[in-house]
């Protein structure tokens, strides 16, 4: 009788303990990331990712290796909307609007935006290991193979 009251408790304990555990996966992708140059590989800049109230995954340029481009805070001038080619680069939201994908575990229906060319794609992301994501931006859908992948180092602070 006790063995099966023990076990009935560890059953009711588990059954709690799993959707709290699965609720917490979506905000995995909650932090900063080290971003690299393409070219290079050299340390860019670090993006915040966090959620909107609106539940949506967002991200942010939070800190520049080089923020200062003849000696003023780097701008947005390679946006080909002239009313945003002034905007700051620092603070500068390039993830939009991601949703989490529990059958694909992965971040999806997102944009990701490019300063370095002005130019927006659709994006995925996906973690490749506890510390490492794959951002995917591509034109039109995933599988067509016509895009390109970066992949990010999740830091365990904001940089100053």
């Amino acid at each position: 009788m006790k063995i099966t009251i023990a076990a009935v408790f560890l059953l009711i304990s588990m059954a709690f303990a799993v959707p709290a555990n699965a609720q917490g996966k979506p905000d995995k992708i909650l932090g900063y990331y080290l971003t690299y140059d393409d070219e290079t590989g050299a340390e860019k800049s670090q993006v915040q990712i966090y959620k909107d109230p609106n539940g949506k995954y967002y991200g942010k340029i939070v800190w520049l290796k080089e923020p200062l481009k003849n000696g003023k805070p780097k701008v947005d001038d390679k946006n080909p909307d002239v009313k945003y080619q002034k905007r700051p680069i620092m603070g500068l939201e390039m993830l939009k609007g991601f949703k989490f994908d529990k059958s694909n575990e992965e971040w999806n229906d997102g944009t990701i935006y490019n300063p370095a060319s002005g130019k927006t794609y659709n994006c995925y992301i996906t973690f490749e290991t506890d510390t490492k994501v794959k951002i995917r931006g591509f034109i039109g859908a995933s599988w067509m193979g016509l895009g390109k992948t970066a992949y990010w180092t999740k830091e365990p602070a904001l940089r100053k």
